[in-house]
């Protein structure tokens, strides 16, 4: 009876995360190493809300108390719908939903600019909200007419 090269009456070892398949090599990411790494839609969102919660700290020494949080939804329903941001004045917190920013937000091109710019209008909105002002003029430079 033939036996495989396993079993040959030792025990086997336990395989390793991460070994190499095959005698191939070790697998890396779909990109490659010469490209940049793949970035999802909550990097993207994360990534828009701290650059523009970082450019309104520096305009307005104010809001260097404020958090800004990133949550995927609001925890209920209020009768006037999903809330796509909350504003607790006295914790000094701003949260944003990204699913209700992302997905009932009717763009009439999907790209990553013009998220980008939607959740950055949010982030303006939430942020005038919570300090009593007009969102545009928190930063009229940036957002002006051209």
């Amino acid at each position: 009876m033939a036996r495989s090269r396993s079993a040959g009456g030792r025990a086997r070892a336990p395989r390793a995360r991460g070994r190499d398949r095959h005698g191939r090599g070790l697998r890396s990411s779909v990109a490659g190493p010469h490209l940049p790494m793949l970035r999802g839609r909550l990097d993207v969102f994360d990534d828009a809300v701290a650059d523009t919660a970082e450019y309104l700290r520096g305009l307005w020494p104010e809001l260097d108390v404020v958090s800004y949080e990133v949550a995927g939804l609001p925890a209920v329903v209020t009768d006037r719908g999903l809330e796509r941001w909350h504003v607790d004045a006295e914790k000094n917190r701003i949260v944003l939903y990204r699913l209700p920013i992302e997905r009932m937000t009717k763009l009439h091109v999907k790209d990553e600019l013009h998220l980008r710019m939607v959740v950055e209008g949010c982030v303006l909105r939430a942020t005038g909200e919570y300090l009593g002002r007009d969102p545009w003029d928190l930063a009229p430079e940036r957002f002006r007419e051209h």
